[in-house]
């Protein structure tokens, strides 16, 4: 037996590195936007989650900048405790209207939402169907509820069926759980097929809309809206950090489910509230998100735009996409690397996603609004040069 304890940790990291897994931060100089600074060079930016380019926009900076001169820089406390102020119930109330809910509840990150609202709703003597692609806070909330934990098949509705036909009534509760936009893979969950054998099997049914808000839907209230669905039961969990260009999570739902919340999600309970600046500006967003639908019209136009010019690229294998979110795939770890540093060379910043993050190695390329059809353009014309 070793004397050092720790000594595993180094033998771990070389496991890490030769499977090409070993990750490291990229700094980026100064603002958010279609272009940043990026170890010193300008490069055009195909791997951020400001999807309406609202980071960096000048009315999100005045309100947050003005939240601080009138509350400070923290929030003190627990929303229970000191930290509550009226700019939460604003942004509560904001979030509501635009998801069509009853009620909404805001936490201090879309991990955390995630989190709270799957342990507090099932627990020991309940069960949990997950679809394998979803995202970690999805995945760990299932494991700290207690509940049984079943995966099925990426959007695979009918096995989904099948496994709660064959376990659905040996447990007290069920909840659903899904992305409603993957993130690694830019393709839609089923949501109405979802709902259906949601309500077939007396089910709950939780959506993570964290890269379908302010993207998908007639208003940008998401995939909930984009189906149809809006006048369903289920609870929806989304994210401020995204197309809103802020940071925290919320949950969406009814006036039951957000009080029951209250008092039972931890990740809310015992959690320093969100910061005054953080919820005004994405107070700011939503109203910019209503009030500014050319944004989400740019968006969709660069989307389509980058498919049609990359349809003259044969070799590459592009994953399924109805999003933000277009994801060439790859056959390895290694080969996603050497084309993300060729493409960072080139100006363009869009890195290699790898297991354990995904199952197949691919690179992960996000549009803005704010990208130009030249951004766009380069992009391809790079891809097309790679040998």
């Amino acid at each position: 037996m070793t004397d050092d304890c720790y000594a595993w940790l180094e033998q771990s990291l070389k496991t890490i590195h030769r499977a090409d897994w070993y990750r490291s931060v990229q700094t980026i100089h100064g603002g958010a936007g279609a272009t940043v600074v990026l170890q010193g060079n300008e490069v055009i930016n195909f791997a951020s989650n400001d999807y309406l380019g609202l980071a960096g926009d000048d009315r999100l900076i005045q309100a947050a900048t003005t939240a601080i001169q009138d509350f400070g820089t923290g929030s003190t406390g627990s929303r229970l405790l000191s930290g509550h102020r009226e700019l939460h119930c604003d942004l509560e109330t904001a979030i509501a209207e635009l998801k069509t809910t009853e009620d909404a509840l805001v936490f201090s990150s879309g991990y955390l939402a995630n989190l709270g609202a799957v342990t507090a709703v099932v627990g020991k003597r309940d069960v949990i169907l997950s679809d394998e692609y979803n995202h970690s806070s999805l995945k760990n909330g299932a494991i700290l509820s207690g509940a049984a934990v079943v995966e099925y098949p990426h959007c695979d509705a009918a096995a989904l069926k099948s496994k709660l036909e064959e376990i659905r009534q040996n447990y007290r509760r069920c909840l659903i759980i899904t992305d409603s936009v993957f993130s690694m893979d830019g393709d839609l969950c089923p949501l109405p097929t979802l709902l259906d054998i949601a309500e077939e099997f007396s089910c709950m049914l939780l959506v993570d809309e964290a890269h379908a808000t302010g993207v998908l839907g007639e208003t940008g209230a998401g995939c909930v809206e984009y189906f149809g669905c809006t006048s369903k039961q289920l609870i929806q969990v989304g994210t401020l950090s995204k197309a809103l260009g802020s940071l925290g999570g919320y949950v969406a739902g009814s006036t039951a489910l957000i009080d029951f919340l209250r008092n039972r999600a931890p990740s809310w309970i015992y959690t320093t509230a969100l910061s005054p600046s953080d919820t005004a500006a994405a107070l700011q967003a939503i109203k910019i998100v209503k009030e500014e639908p050319h944004r989400r019209s740019q968006l969709w136009k660069n989307i389509n735009y980058l498919k049609d010019l990359m349809s003259d690229l044969p070799n590459l294998k592009i994953l399924p996409s109805e999003s933000a979110i277009i994801c060439f795939q790859l056959a390895s770890a290694a080969q996603a690397l050497k084309i993300g540093n060729y493409l960072k060379e080139s100006g363009i910043f869009a890195p290699a996603i790898r297991p354990p993050t995904v199952p197949t190695s691919r690179i992960r390329i996000s549009l803005m609004a704010t990208h130009q059809p030249s951004h766009i353009e380069k992009l391809v014309e790079v891809l097309k040069n790679f040998n």
